[in-house]
């Protein structure tokens, strides 16, 4: 037994001093001091002096850091030079343009919640919210969804007018300008409004305030182009579009093939610098109707007009419209969601050197120039659409589910349709509070490449699976397209925010822990940069630290994941309130196993795990199951941690670590080396797996907040267009709404009345009155039933349409509208 207690003590202190991160000296004192004390007390005589004897052989070298440098770090530094993959100049680029935010922190195995709690609160300014509740709400109500998408096939006149006057293009534009200069939050709420009347008005406005001239122009653009542009663009005067995918180069968009040959051509008589391009591309969000054209391609400098290398790497342009040669083509057409799309080409067409974007200066830096901006974009445009969709689902299924009656149930008691509603209410939840993270994050000035590759990806899955959720509660109602149908263009837009700005396939395997693994680790982005160091002597300190920090960062991470495991995660100090320390200390745990497999996976796979999609795409979903989960816990703070929200924070944080538990054991489970991923699952799942999906009860808590009007539900419908004007049928069901509450307890009076034979009218009207003389109802409860069936009857009634308007072929010329675009613009 002394035996046992003087090894259980070592162990102990060693693990102790691991899961604290005491420096190697406080481990070495600690462990040495404990090892002699309990020896002596318990008599294990031997046993103590071969632990000391090895504890000192493992200690004293490491604190010498001469000899550790010498004979320890050197002969690893070129084992690591060696194992290390080349990183290519896009990849270099890609992973120094972003900025690391609390995901870092998440990676560290030891959040430091304060980094997060201590974040400002993200609000509106009274000059942003003044523009939500004014152009916005007037914008809405200008809104006929059916004829945008199957009437026009595009925005009516008067909308493009109203946009265009009111700035809406100019949001991100400084007010030196004649811009808004808006906020990322500010931006996020008018799409995410926008959204909710209609997809295709929301992706018009949001394409110019994303990845578009505007935004480059801003952190590239040269003072002169900044002055002849922005001012145009901030009130639609030019219309933009950016063109960078074409036929050959989707995601890979490195490898595009559209190139410019730098050249001298005579322009109006005057011999002009300039680049001669040939390029096609294609899905060019408003290039039908664009007045000026962003364009990507690679530039290549034959002749050496403008230095000494010829291939000068990807650069980026603007082209009016009037370019000789430039050509816009036939518009796309996106699934429904009729937004201008379309393709641009052109062969051997000369744009003066005046055309790049920075000027020559800025030749060849295209790549840098797309990826900062993009993450910015990214970040806004798609997550707030697919927000404001989801907070639209969760206003007007909430609402349906309580009108639509079967069996004599409003069919939101049944818990099928319950188990829907749960899932809206809980993903929508978790949506608003990453979308708002994301925005929050750009509006600190982050870049964030990481984040919000989260928030496109999730926020638009999430959007797919609210609206199939949608679509199965309304059932016939959601199939039959027409004007009181507002439930299925949500449905057919679901694969256009899926496949843009990065298809989600590719966002999940590579982006998200491809990046996030060496941006937000602590230690491996260092000891890269460490083998570029010249000085051989300085390269070995550099990279001697950040071994040895890095190798008691892994002993940390062990220790701490097989602790919190062990313990369920009920122990340690953590952030919050008495109902969500257990979260924080749940993200403890994870943020712990996190950081263990990343370095497992990297240092026994190496390069090789670039290859590995499958296993990147799961560690990838754990890293973005904790950032939603701490954007949630964020969301609930800031929101001075409501009551009311609790059940809506608890069902979207177990399914968070439900989901987490699930990608952790997929990688572990599928980890090619089996011996490696034993010891993983014991030291990540030591108790087996035990998170559970939120239970029915908690989603039965979620379904009664979507289906009545409250705070809690309130705040999951902030900035849905609720206005009950004609256009909008989803605020008049929200309107009518505390009336079908109210109506219940009548209808199961009167419904009482029915079944024992009272009323021997067939027709409800009959009956209604039948039972005022009997006086089983007052008049004024048969007129409140009067009222609610007539509202209701308006919700669950759908189009129908005379064969020959179906198929009546319209084309543009016999609706009056201009053919070609600059009419229409000007």
């Amino acid at each position: 037994m002394s035996v046992f207690l003087t090894l259980l003590a070592a162990l102990v202190a060693s693990g102790a001093c691991a899961y604290h991160r005491t420096s190697l000296r406080t481990w070495a004192i600690a462990t040495v001091a404990t090892t002699l004390v309990v020896g002596v007390v318990t008599g294990a005589w031997i046993t103590m002096i071969v632990l000391l004897v090895i504890e000192l052989a493992v200690a004293v070298p490491l604190l010498m850091p001469a000899f550790r440098r010498r004979q320890i770090s050197a002969p690893l530094l070129k084992m690591f030079a060696r194992a290390t993959p080349a990183l290519s100049a896009t990849e270099q680029t890609a992973l120094e343009a972003g900025t690391v935010g609390f995901e870092g922190e998440l990676f560290s195995g030891m959040p430091d919640w304060r980094v997060l709690l201590k974040q400002p609160r993200p609000e509106l300014s009274t000059e942003e919210q003044a523009f939500l509740d004014g152009p916005v709400e007037a914008l809405c109500a200008m809104i006929d969804d059916w004829q945008i998408t199957h009437e026009l096939a595009d925005l009516p006149p008067e909308v493009w007018d109203f946009i265009k006057k009111s700035k809406f293009f100019g949001m991100i534009i400084p007010k030196q300008y004649g811009g808004l200069q808006f906020s990322a939050l500010a931006h996020s709420a008018v799409l995410q409004k926008l959204s909710t009347a209609s997809a295709t008005v929301s992706s018009t406005v949001a394409v110019p305030n994303s990845l578009g001239p505007a935004e480059l122009l801003l952190h590239y653009g040269s003072e002169e182009q900044k002055n002849h542009y922005l001012p145009r663009l901030a009130v639609g005067e030019e219309i933009p579009c950016f063109a960078l995918t074409g036929p050959y180069a989707g995601s890979d968009a490195t490898s595009i093939p559209d190139f410019g040959i730098v050249c001298k051509q005579m322009v109006d008589g005057v011999e002009t610098l300039g680049v001669k391009l040939t390029f096609d591309k294609r899905y060019i969000t408003l290039a039908p109707i664009a007045t000026v054209i962003g364009l990507a391609f690679r530039l290549y400098d034959p002749e050496h007009l403008l230095g000494d290398t010829e291939d000068l790497g990807i650069t980026l342009a603007l082209l009016p419209r009037a370019t000789p040669g430039l050509e816009i083509g036939r518009r796309h057409f996106p699934l429904n969601i009729p937004f201008q799309n379309g393709p641009i080409s052109g062969k051997d067409v000369f744009a003066p050197m005046s055309t790049l974007i920075g000027g020559p200066k800025m030749a060849g830096h295209g790549w840098r120039m797309l990826v900062e901006v993009l993450s910015v974009g990214r970040a806004i445009s798609l997550p707030s659409n697919a927000t404001g969709a989801m907070r639209a689902s969760a206003a007007a299924t909430g609402a349906y589910a309580r009108m639509r009656k079967q069996f004599g149930l409003a069919i939101a008691r049944f818990e099928g349709v319950e188990e829907a509603l749960a899932r809206i209410g809980g993903l929508t939840y978790a949506t608003t509070a990453l979308s708002r993270a994301t925005a929050a994050a750009v509006d600190r000035g982050e870049k964030p490449a990481v984040t919000s590759a989260i928030a496109k990806y999730h926020a638009t899955e999430w959007a797919r699976q609210v609206a199939g959720d949608t679509m199965d509660v309304h059932g016939g109602k959601a199939v039959q397209l027409g004007p009181k149908n507002y439930a299925a263009r949500g449905w057919e837009s679901v694969p256009i925010a899926i496949t843009v700005e990065g298809a989600n396939i590719m966002t999940r395997s590579l982006m998200i822990f491809g990046q996030g693994a060496i941006r937000c680790h602590p230690y491996v982005l260092k000891e890269m940069q460490a083998l570029s160091i010249a000085d051989y002597g300085e390269k070995l300190r550099t990279f001697d630290r950040l071994l040895f920090s890095h190798i008691g960062f892994g002993i940390s991470n062990a220790v701490r994941s097989f602790v919190l495991g062990v313990t369920g995660a009920s122990i340690g100090q953590s952030a919050g309130d008495a109902y969500t320390r257990r979260y924080y200390r749940k993200l403890d745990r994870y943020s712990a196993a996190l950081a263990l497999c990343a370095d497992v996976f990297m240092g026994v796979l190496g390069g090789k795990l670039k290859f590995k999609e499958k296993l990147s795409a799961r560690l990838g979903d754990v890293l973005s199951y904790l950032y939603i989960a701490s954007a949630m816990l964020k969301r609930y703070e800031d929101s001075g941690r409501p009551e009311a929200d609790r059940p809506l924070l608890a069902w979207a944080f177990h399914e968070c670590m439900w989901r987490t538990q699930a990608a952790l054991d997929g990688a572990i489970r599928n980890f090619p080396l089996k011996p490696v991923g034993f010891l993983l699952r014991l030291l990540v799942f030591p108790l087996g797996r035990r998170e559970v999906p939120p239970s029915d009860r908690l989603g039965r808590r979620v379904a009664a907040i979507l289906t009545a009007p409250g705070e809690a539900r309130d705040r999951l419908v902030e900035w849905v267009y609720l206005t009950p004007t004609p256009n909008n049928t989803i605020g008049r069901m929200n309107a009518l709404l505390p009336d079908v509450i109210a109506a219940e307890p009548v209808e199961r009076k009167f419904g009482k009345a029915l079944k024992a034979g009272q009323l021997q009218a067939h027709d409800y009207e009959g009956q209604l009155a039948e039972a005022v003389r009997e006086g089983v109802l007052t008049e004024a409860e048969a007129a409140l039933l009067k009222r609610v069936r007539d509202g209701v009857f308006e919700f669950i009634s759908v189009d129908d349409f005379d064969p020959a308007e179906l198929g009546a072929k319209v084309t543009r010329a016999d609706r009056g509208h201009e053919t070609e675009p600059q009419q229409r613009i000007a």
